[in-house]
């Protein structure tokens, strides 16, 4: 969950890297949200009558999931304009190994490796807080 909540506090952030563990937890909790929702616009729907619900979240994560994507493509050592690939029919597989690779070891063109970077605990969080 707490991977989900750091690619949406980087909602439009395209630069820079993002691990499997980031995309694939986003993709995983977007998914379980996004069937959450729409289980909910059809009880609406039935109920009342109104739905738009599941509309209004897949349109308010449209840019934290290209962004969270672009990132993901850039830890593998490629641009991010690769993941227009996913609009080529039956080529978008290609897109899918690519966000399953490893990460490129070390830093590259688009910045350090995330998984060398040590992520900061809560007793370090604290410390930095009150210096």
């Amino acid at each position: 969950m707490n991977d989900y909540i750091n690619a949406i506090r980087k909602y439009a952030t395209f630069s820079g890297r993002a691990r499997r563990r980031e995309y694939w937890m986003f993709t995983l909790v977007n998914i379980v949200f996004a069937v959450l929702t729409f289980g909910i616009d059809i009880a609406l729907l039935a109920t009342v009558g109104i739905g738009g619900l599941n509309l209004l979240y897949s349109v308010a994560l449209l840019l934290p999931a290209v962004a969270v994507s672009v990132r993901r493509l850039h830890d593998t050592g490629r641009s991010g304009w690769w993941i227009l690939i996913a609009f080529v029919p039956v080529a978008g597989i290609v897109l899918l190994v690519f966000l399953c690779q490893d990460s490129q070891a070390g830093s590259n063109h688009y910045g350090p490796n995330p998984k060398e970077t040590p992520e900061p605990s809560s007793g370090d969080l604290a410390a930095l807080q009150r210096s």
